[in-house]
């Protein structure tokens, strides 16, 4: 059984991500030293404070169905049309407002968006953290996650790897899932782990979501609990997290991770981010 750690940090001061190494017990009969790094300096800080549309030196929107890069439904037989309006995506409030909506648009029966930051914010390593208040029904997938770096086409998912930071099955309020993906552990394979609040739901306030990833590890917090440690030696295959990632939010509507949305769904639904920080270690 894990045992969580607990860290405080004043999320408004990069000088305090200070941690040594403390104990968990990975298993019932050994104990073994946690690793943790130390990331104190900021190389991205989204605060979403102006607002309007996001910022074009950070942020491009993937639009469409997929169908036009040969991933109908994104591969995943998802149901939404991502767009770029504002009735999607937006900053307003002092927040990053996505909006999936049930509504017929170029063919499909739902809309949402999906914002990444390919090309324009890549990073290796470091602390990669946001504030999100999820949407909430069946049917909904929200998502704060990471892809790597293709190398110029030269390579396809997984051997890019992916990093998921946060996603969510709408109607599952109270538990989210941190994976990773890469070659030999992909998709319906990946090396996961869940966590569930206790008392409280994802879709009624704002939470923590974040990683600290190092050469051999990627830890993984909410709200600074540090739930899951993901090692070098625990994926079956490929260690593929020695390049450069880019940021992905997104609210998928259906798909094979959440299913279709029903009768109780109700639309619109949003994904609240309050800010997007990243941290390096140098």
């Amino acid at each position: 059984m894990i045992k969580r750690i607990i860290k405080k940090r004043n999320h408004f001061n990069s000088s305090l991500f200070v941690m040594l190494s403390v104990a968990m017990f990975f298993g019932c009969d050994s104990d073994e030293t946690q690793q943790v790094t130390t990331f104190n300096n900021i190389t991205l800080a989204q605060e979403f404070d102006t607002a309007g549309s996001l910022d074009p030196n950070i942020w491009n929107y993937d639009l469409g169905n997929g169908s036009d890069i040969g991933l109908p439904g994104w591969g995943n037989n998802e149901l939404q049309n991502y767009t770029d309006r504002p009735e999607n995506v937006v900053i307003e409030d002092g927040m990053l407002k996505i909006t999936a909506r049930q509504e017929s648009f170029e063919g499909s029966a739902y809309t949402s968006a999906r914002i990444q930051t390919k090309g324009k914010f890549q990073q290796k390593y470091g602390r990669f953290e946001a504030r999100i208040q999820l949407p909430w029904g069946q049917g909904l997938w929200p998502a704060f996650w990471m892809l790597g770096d293709d190398n110029e086409g030269t390579e396809i998912w997984p051997q890019i790897g992916e990093i998921d930071i946060m996603e969510n099955r709408g109607q599952e309020p109270t538990i989210i899932n941190g994976s990773v993906h890469g070659p030999g552990y992909s998709a319906g394979n990946a090396v996961t782990k869940a966590f569930e609040l206790d008392g409280d739901r994802f879709d009624t306030g704002f939470h923590v979501f974040g990683i600290e990833w190092s050469e051999d590890y990627i830890n993984y917090y909410v709200d600074d609990v540090l739930y899951n440690q993901i090692r070098r030696s625990d994926v079956p295959g490929e260690w593929v997290f020695d390049d450069e990632f880019f940021i992905i939010l997104n609210v998928a509507v259906g798909g094979n991770y959440v299913g279709s949305p029903n009768a109780q769904t109700v639309f619109p639904q949003e994904m609240l981010v309050d800010y997007i920080r990243v941290y390096s270690a140098d």
